[in-house]
């Protein structure tokens, strides 16, 4: 794997050995020293011409935490905001010979024409309206955590469960390439929003559509609500925030008619008050924050498989922190 640009481009298998590893990487968030040696000398360059705290934060601490070095670039001051092109942008940083370009762009598909010009791996840390394949992988992480602790089953996954996707799927790169990368895995996913904010040709997504929220949160092992992305509306996609509640809002009703094992979900930033209730964002079964922890886990497992050795686990389970940076990967 050279590159990350979509959640379809991940086999079964090459999604589930990122997530494994992940398991590995989170141990050290648990550490005092929270470094590993793997990627010493490797370069990685943060290129986020989009807003953004916990996807570019991630992606920063996983590259420090894996050793590599760690630049960060956003359009405001740098080169872009003097009219700078993304190619111009792109070849430049890969003439200075960095190893990785994690990319955000308002422009769809805009990570994948990168790829093309440059020999460094490039991974899509959210394009436009289209996908942003490391949430996906996070939140998966995340359900089987979950699926494994409500059912005390070592072995559960994502096989059977239902994951409900409720909100501006329209506007949604979290919700393509959830359902792309659930699909994969073995999961159900029904996406709920209304008429308006429903993309178009739907019908041809591996998944289920339907506006009907109640009926679909009866049958949910996770409700992952999606943020209303008012900056990228443009006219009357509903008629006020209330009427939106009302009909897609996980509220306090609908909190307390989910089912008891039932996980909520929200990539963030979070409405509270319109999409999500503050009583359903700070439930008990809200897995928002691990979520966030999550994030860390997966973007250096990511990392690793680009840049750092394939499938091939950096540490083995009673490998510490000292031990690794002796010994560095067991490849």
């Amino acid at each position: 794997m050279h590159h990350l640009l979509s959640a379809a481009d991940l086999s079964r298998e090459e999604a589930l050995s990122i997530i494994d590893l992940a398991e590995e990487m989170s141990e050290v968030q648990t550490r005092e020293v929270k470094k590993l040696p793997v990627l010493r000398g490797r370069t990685v360059v943060n290129l986020f011409f989009e807003d953004s705290t916990r996807t570019r934060s991630s992606f920063e601490i996983a590259g420090k935490w894996l050793s590599a070095d760690v630049i960060n670039v956003s359009a405001k001051g740098s080169s872009v905001s003097k009219g700078e092109s993304l190619r111009d942008t792109v070849r430049t940083l890969s003439a200075m010979g960095v190893d990785a370009l994690v990319i955000r762009h308002m422009a769809s598909g805009a990570p994948a024409q990168a790829a093309r010009w440059t020999q460094a791996s490039v991974v899509n840390a959210g394009d436009g309206t289209h996908e942003h394949p490391t949430q996906s992988l996070l939140d998966a992480f995340t359900m089987r955590r979950h699926f494994r602790a409500v059912t005390g089953d070592p072995q559960a996954d994502w096989t059977g469960r239902t994951v409900v996707i409720v909100g501006d799927v329209t506007h949604s790169r979290v919700a393509r390439s959830n359902v792309l990368l659930l699909r994969t895995l073995g999961a159900r996913v029904v996406l709920v929003a209304p008429p308006t904010q429903m993309p178009s040709g739907v019908d041809s997504w591996p998944c289920e559509a339907t506006d009907d929220l109640d009926a679909a949160l009866a049958e949910a092992d996770v409700a992952m609500m999606l943020r209303v992305q008012k900056e990228r509306m443009h006219g009357g996609y509903f008629p006020t925030a209330r009427e939106y509640t009302v009909g897609y809002g996980l509220t306090r009703d609908r909190l307390a008619a989910l089912r008891p094992d039932a996980a909520i979900f929200h990539p963030g930033p979070m409405n509270r008050g319109l999409e999500i209730s503050p009583d359903a964002a700070d439930a008990a079964s809200s897995r928002v924050l691990d979520q966030v922890a999550a994030g860390v886990a997966v973007r250096m497992s990511v990392l690793y498989h680009l840049l750092g050795g394939g499938s091939t686990a950096p540490l083995g389970p009673t490998t510490t922190s000292a031990e690794a940076d002796r010994k560095g990967p067991t490849a």
